[in-house]
C-alpha cells in the first residue's frame, strides 16, 4: 500500500496549501444552500487531487464530491473529499481537511485525512497500524459514557436536523461534553488518535467518512453505517472507541 499511501498524501497535501493560500481570503461561491456552501475552490482542489492521482494511476477511477473522472470501470476507485468542512473554511474557522481514500472493489484499503492549517496527516492501510504525523495512533481507552466527550452531527435536512437533536440532547447530559465541530472527516480522525470518543452522524456521502472509517477500524474502533432509506446516496453513521455503551437504544 506504500504507493498508493504516498501518492495520496502528496495530493492532500498539494491540495492544502492551494486552501491554506485561500483562506481567509475573498472567495468565489458556487451556490448557497440552506445549510452548505458549495465553493469553486472545492472543484479546484478536486481538480488537483484527480490530476496527481491519474498521472500517478491512469488506469484508476476517481469518485469525489465535485464528480468523476477516470476510468469508472476500474476495481480501484479514490474516493475524494476535496474540502471537508467547508463552510468552517468560508467563514475563517480553521478546522477543515482534505480527505482520499482509496477503494478495491468493495473495500477500503487505504485513506488519508490531512488537516492543512495544524499541519496533521493522519494514513491508514488495511492491516497495517494508523499512524499521525508517522506517530502510530490508537482509539482511546475510556469506558464510561461519563467520561466521554462525543461528536454529534447535523445534516442538511430536516428530517436529519430533528433525528439528531434528542441524541445531542441525551449526550449533553450523559456524556462529559458534546462537540459539533463542522467537519465528519476530522471527526473521524479524532476518534481513531482517541481526542474524541465517538461520532455520530445522522446522513453523510461516502467521501465524507471513506478514509475515516479505515483510521478508526485499524486504531482498535468500531465504525457502524446504515443506508438511509430516504435518500440511497446517504448514510448514517457511529463511530467510536469500542468501549462504551452509547445507549443509542435508549
Amino acid at each position: 500500500m506504500n504507493s498508493y499511501i504516498d501518492a495520496a498524501s502528496s495530493a492532500a497535501r498539494a491540495a492544502g496549501d492551494l486552501l491554506r493560500l485561500h483562506f481567509g481570503k475573498p472567495l468565489e461561491v458556487n451556490a448557497f444552500e440552506a445549510h452548505d456552501i458549495k465553493l469553486d475552490l472545492d472543484v479546484q482542489s478536486q481538480d488537483l487531487i484527480t490530476s496527481m492521482l491519474l498521472e500517478r494511476f491512469p488506469d484508476h477511477a476517481i469518485l469525489g464530491e465535485e464528480g468523476l473522472a477516470g476510468n469508472q470501470d476500474s476495481d480501484w476507485h479514490w474516493i475524494v473529499d476535496p474540502i471537508d468542512g467547508t463552510v468552517n473554511f468560508f467563514y475563517g474557522i480553521p478546522h477543515f481537511c482534505v480527505s482520499i481514500a482509496l477503494r478495491h472493489k468493495d473495500q477500503i484499503v487505504a485513506g488519508i485525512i490531512y488537516d492543512p492549517m495544524r499541519d496533521e496527516m493522519w494514513e491508514a492501510a488495511r492491516g497495517a497500524s494508523p499512524t499521525l504525523n508517522g506517530a502510530p495512533i490508537a482509539v482511546s481507552q475510556r469506558t464510561q459514557l461519563s467520561d466521554a466527550v462525543l461528536s454529534v452531527g447535523f445534516s442538511k435536512t430536516k428530517t436529519t436536523i430533528s433525528a439528531g437533536l434528542p441524541l445531542l440532547e441525551k449526550y449533553v447530559k450523559r456524556a462529559r461534553k458534546c462537540r459539533l465541530m463542522g467537519s465528519a472527516a476530522l471527526d473521524l480522525a479524532y476518534v481513531a488518535c482517541g481526542r474524541l470518543d465517538a461520532y455520530i452522524e445522522q446522513s453523510v456521502s461516502l467521501w465524507d467518512v471513506a478514509a475515516g472509517q479505515l483510521l478508526v477500524e485499524t486504531a482498535g474502533g468500531q465504525f457502524e453505517s446504515t443506508p438511509r432509506e430516504d435518500n440511497p446516496q446517504k448514510i448514517s453513521v457511529c463511530a467510536s472507541n469500542g468501549r462504551i455503551d452509547l445507549e443509542l437504544g435508549i
